[in-house]
């Protein structure tokens, strides 16, 4: 197909050719007089410059916001990297007070441990408590020291302000606790200040009952309970807890023990017991000999 022309190209063609051979004068002219070193070229470009760039402002403006927007953008991107920099500090941290606050409570329980008053001839163990037996029929919780460190079946437990059991039955690194609000728990007790004896019986409740009292009317609610000592079973003068009166009116202890937050249990290790030799010393002690007296000097017949 021929081409017209008379079409419009044939007037473009020439005006572009001519407009970029113009342009680029121009720039070589700009460039030139921007390279001459002269006093009048300098004093013509500082004219141009105070002529022409004042009135390039609003030309420059989309080229200032955009860089405006740039840095805003890279300032947000690094608040973002320090924000999430925090986030990571502030969940260590919180992994930190946790830790410390566990410490804590572990470090009090353990200055309670050595704050309770005991008998000097009183010796102990202290164990961390292991587990639970979980069980609604039975009241026990398994301690970290056995056979190895001396535990003995028998001996008292206490945490950090009362009693709370016996030792159970003992392996060779581990030993099993009957807690006092077992049903299989009885152990001699003594009311305070009336001095009334009584048992006192688990039934698988945090309050335990009291039983066999002479005199119960000498009793009332806030009473403190010791043991007795009696039997041998448990040393005397241990707190067990406070007396409280059940609905049913029947006499109940409250036990000074946090049996909900049982992690460190102190073993007291009982006296050994002379064993009995002689059938006589079952009923009466052996009395050490008596010293013999020497026979009166014999006078001289006079």
């Amino acid at each position: 197909m021929a081409r017209d022309r008379n079409g419009p190209d044939q007037f473009t063609r020439p005006l572009r050719r001519l407009l970029a051979a113009g342009v680029i004068l121009v720039l070589m002219a700009i460039f030139l007089i921007w390279r001459i070193d002269s006093v009048r070229v300098e004093q013509l470009r500082a004219a141009m410059m105070d002529r022409f760039v004042p009135s390039f402002g609003w030309a420059m403006a989309p080229v200032t916001k955009a860089a405006d927007m740039i840095d805003n953008a890279q300032s947000y991107v690094r608040i973002y990297e320090q924000n999430q920099d925090l986030r990571r500090e502030l969940q260590q941290m919180r992994a930190w007070k946790e830790a410390a606050m566990q410490l804590a409570q572990q470090n009090a329980k353990l200055l309670g441990l050595n704050q309770v008053r005991l008998d000097p001839q009183l010796t102990h163990v202290t164990g961390v408590v292991l587990a639970d037996s979980g069980s609604p029929f039975r009241q026990s919780v398994l301690l970290n020291v056995g056979r190895r460190d001396g535990i003995r079946t028998g001996w008292a437990t206490m945490d950090g302000v009362g009693l709370v059991g016996r030792i159970a039955g003992v392996g060779e690194e581990t030993s099993r606790v009957i807690l006092l609000s077992d049903s299989n728990s009885r152990i001699p007790v003594i009311v305070q200040p009336s001095g009334q004896r009584a048992i006192l019986t688990g039934d698988n409740t945090m309050m335990p009952t009291l039983e066999f009292l002479d005199k119960p009317d000498l009793i009332r609610p806030g009473d403190r309970v010791v043991t007795s000592g009696d039997g041998a079973v448990f040393p005397a003068d241990l707190l067990v807890g406070e007396v409280a009166q059940s609905p049913d009116r029947r006499l109940r202890v409250r036990l000074a023990a946090d049996y909900g937050r049982l992690e460190y249990l102190r073993v007291l290790r009982a006296t050994e017991r002379p064993v009995p030799t002689d059938p006589g010393d079952l009923i009466t002690p052996a009395l050490p000999p008596s010293p013999e007296i020497p026979p009166l000097p014999s006078q001289a017949p006079e």
